[in-house]
């Protein structure tokens, strides 16, 4: 049918598409849910979050541990060049207080029908309800509306996500696939998962309430940014920061008052308090408001009498917890095919000819536009290098 093949119509998946099919390439698409995109098309339900308009030093440090080997990749396709590409379809776009970008309209499905209406004047190939099922010696298998079909491409790029959100297509089904071709894999985790809290009666009141003013603080992660308070725990991107250091096991606390020290904390407890009861005490001398009271409450008690004391549970109220959500309920994954398992070019060592991109690669990164970034990245990135290997074999 076409060169090249790309199998996942995804953010990654797409721009491996548009970048081979500029190579001047004929490739084809195919998608096994009805329709492309549908984990981009929910996450933009709520405002979508393109990229974070950053310097790109400091966007590259917000992969961690996978960021020397994303920084190339990164480095060609920053936020600079996704806010480029985004107005090349269309879209106005707006920069947030904290550097968040997003298109005006705030939904993705706008952008996505410019992005499809592209590829199809590039003469782009999509087929959807197209699942993979593996090999039949050379030819990829694929389960079909009419039954199932066998292509043998000649470069093929693997944009097929991660293993959260499987109702929207990324539930991590081609893992045994590729591991049974030798291909190294790292075993899935929740990424950017909310975190699981068995709250007593009392916290009932608080439900829906953000957490303000406060740090969270994980395996030496701290962090100022958002949380909120619901039926089943913590959730928001304050929470999604740290979700890393707890799944490894790192304790998680609460300084209920970052913009004092502890000695100011102590100094303000230690004031002679008359026949005022504790929690008046405490909400005259810290005024820590319903939220962070509530809190305090609930994992402190019972509170010591100690000035000391007292101050050194509220600069560090450890967080009781059962842990993250299921995997299924994260934002994103950690895990999948390793770095080893692919060369420079994204191209799998034990599949020559067979590229990967986005959420199923190795590496995390919190949410605030990161995630869709290194999708764009390396998706361009795999399709250039396919785009080659198509060129090499001409």
């Amino acid at each position: 049918m076409a060169q090249a093949l790309v199998i996942g119509a995804g953010p990654a998946g797409l721009m491996a598409a548009e970048e081979i099919a500029r190579a001047g390439h004929k490739v084809t698409v195919v998608e096994a849910k009805p329709s492309a995109a549908r984990k981009f098309l929910m996450a933009g339900k709520s405002g979508l979050n393109l990229t974070k308009n950053e310097p790109r030093e400091t966007l590259i440090r917000a992969y961690s541990e996978a960021s020397d080997w994303l920084a190339p990749m990164i480095a060609e396709c920053d936020a600079d060049m996704v806010q480029d590409w985004a107005r090349g379809l269309g879209q106005t776009l707006f920069t947030g207080s904290t550097g968040r970008v997003f298109p005006n309209e705030m939904k993705a499905s706008p952008l996505l029908r410019a992005w499809l209406a592209r590829l199809d004047q590039m003469g782009v190939q999509r087929y959807t309800r197209w699942r993979w099922a593996g090999w039949s010696d050379a030819a990829l298998r694929f389960e079909t509306p009419d039954g199932m079909q066998e292509l043998r491409p000649d470069s093929t790029v693997l944009a097929l996500g991660g293993a959260s959100w499987s109702r929207l297509g990324s539930d991590g089904a081609w893992a045994p696939l590729l591991a049974a071709k030798g291909v190294e894999l790292t075993p899935f985790a929740p990424a950017n998962a909310g975190l699981q809290v068995e709250w007593s009666d009392h916290m009932r009141a608080q439900f829906g309430q953000p957490i303000k003013g406060v740090a969270l603080v994980a395996g030496g992660q701290v962090t100022r940014g958002e949380a909120v308070i619901s039926a089943r725990g913590l959730e928001g991107g304050g929470i999604y920061q740290i979700c890393k250091q707890v799944r490894e096991g790192a304790d998680l606390t609460i300084d209920l008052l970052p913009d004092l020290s502890l000695e100011e904390v102590t100094r303000r407890l230690a004031r002679p308090r008359g026949k005022a009861s504790l929690s008046n005490h405490l909400r005259k001398a810290l005024k820590l408001g319903s939220v962070r009271n509530a809190l305090l409450m609930e994992f402190g008690r019972p509170l010591p009498n100690g000035a000391e004391d007292l101050s050194r549970i509220i600069k560090g109220l450890p967080v009781r917890h059962t842990g993250l959500r299921p995997m299924d309920e994260a934002i994103s994954t950690a895990g999948g095919v390793s770095r080893d398992a692919v060369d420079d070019q994204l191209m799998l060592r034990a599949l020559p000819g067979m590229f990967c991109a986005g959420e199923m690669l190795d590496w995390e990164a919190p949410t605030g536009g990161y995630l869709l970034t290194a999708c764009f990245a390396t998706g361009r990135w795999a399709g250039r290098a396919a785009a080659r290997w198509l060129d090499s074999r001409s």
